[in-house]
């Protein structure tokens, strides 16, 4: 498993200021993608303990609003592990702060019952289309994404959407 990047002081993706990690490796390839240097599998750095504690620590500061996860794909098979494992090791430490996730997977098709969603707060799903792209949108980038609130989604068993 492997990463791209991770920014300490993030103020796009999600909202305050947050710690991002990009994860490495995306089969999607969608057209005009903001992130294509993250498509290899085998670009970026190895994954492992380190990264998260390392993580962990840039999250621990007040200012911090909470931990956003990106890509690459973060729930590609190759990447869901290592998305689990840093999303329960940070709800562990950080149970008051937030995770943003975001993935071309869709929750109600191929996430809802991964573990991972026991630990993410909002997922933004669906894959990015250049043809529905929309700069006014808020979190996402095309309207045929999604951004859920992953908790009450799974109590109701329905998608229920961010306004």
């Amino acid at each position: 498993m492997r990463y791209n990047i991770v920014r300490k002081m993030d103020i796009s993706n999600g909202p305050g200021v947050r710690v991002s990690v990009f994860m490495q490796g995306c089969e999607f390839h969608c057209k005009n993608c903001f992130n294509p240097e993250t498509w290899d599998f085998e670009g970026g750095k190895d994954f492992n303990n380190d990264t998260i504690d390392k993580v962990l620590e840039l999250c621990d500061k007040d200012y911090i609003k909470g931990l956003s996860i990106l890509g690459g794909e973060p729930m590609h098979p190759k990447n869901i592990e290592a998305t689990t494992e840093l999303a329960k090791a940070f709800k562990e430490k950080y149970p008051n702060k937030n995770i943003w996730v975001w993935s071309g997977f869709k929750f109600d098709k191929d996430l809802k019952d991964k573990e991972v969603m026991n630990y993410i707060d909002v997922l933004v799903d669906g894959r990015y289309s250049d043809e529905l792209h929309d700069p006014t949108l808020k979190w996402r980038g095309s309207s045929n994404q999604r951004v859920i609130d992953v908790q009450k989604s799974l109590k109701n068993n329905n998608i229920i959407e961010l306004k």
